[in-house]
């Protein structure tokens, strides 16, 4: 009978199956010992690719980043199209990987398609009247903007915050607890965005 084959190993192939795994397990369970287990090589056949869990992580975050397909963003519009597009793509993929948010969070991403993502944005605002340095804090603005909103998320989603608001008819049901009843825990992103988006427009034009 014949065996099945075993996968040849790459660093793209490694990261995305680590990523596979904290998405299954979290974070917090990840071992290497865990990840050789998953894919059927000795645990330390991986750091023949990564020099040890943080750069492991590392190749997490560009997964994550490649998810996102940049190539395919609206490159021939808009700065405001094209940045508005991308804090949608980076919230979704990293709202579809819970687990992972504080992996990307807690590094800067250097892989070439990033670099390259950054260079084009960065090219495109040029061109739109932003100074260069303008344009990378405005990138960094939406970037932490984009991540924070999705930590608070990934909380509720995991179930790590626990509701505490009054009833309708408690005697401390105040107008905050009302609002609140008003609104989900996510509609306010478009807002946050629309809001930020605005105002960066203004200095483009100064």
């Amino acid at each position: 009978m014949k065996q099945p084959t075993r996968p040849t190993l790459t660093r793209e192939y490694i990261a995305a199956t680590a990523l596979e795994l904290v998405d299954t397990i979290g974070r917090e369970k990840f071992s290497m010992r865990k990840l050789g287990a998953e894919l059927g090589f000795d645990p330390m056949a991986v750091y023949r690719y990564f020099a040890d869990q943080e750069a492991l992580f590392d190749g997490i975050a560009e997964t994550l980043f490649r998810e996102l397909d940049t190539e395919t963003l609206p490159w021939q519009g808009s700065w405001r199209v094209l940045a508005e597009q991308y804090a949608h793509r980076l919230r979704d993929t990293l709202l579809a990987h819970p687990h992972a948010v504080t992996i990307f969070a807690t590094r800067p991403v250097r892989s070439a398609a990033a670099i390259d993502t950054g260079t084009r944005m960065i090219e495109l605002m040029t061109a739109a009247g932003f100074a260069p340095a303008v344009a990378l804090r405005i990138m960094r603005c939406l970037r932490e903007f984009i991540i924070g909103h999705a930590l608070s998320l990934t909380v509720v989603q995991l179930g790590e915050r626990r509701s505490r608001k009054p009833a309708p008819e408690s005697e401390t049901y105040t107008v905050l607890a009302e609002a609140a009843d008003s609104t989900s825990v996510d509609d306010h992103f478009e807002l946050g965005l629309a809001a930020m988006l605005d105002s960066f427009a203004r200095l483009g034009s100064e």
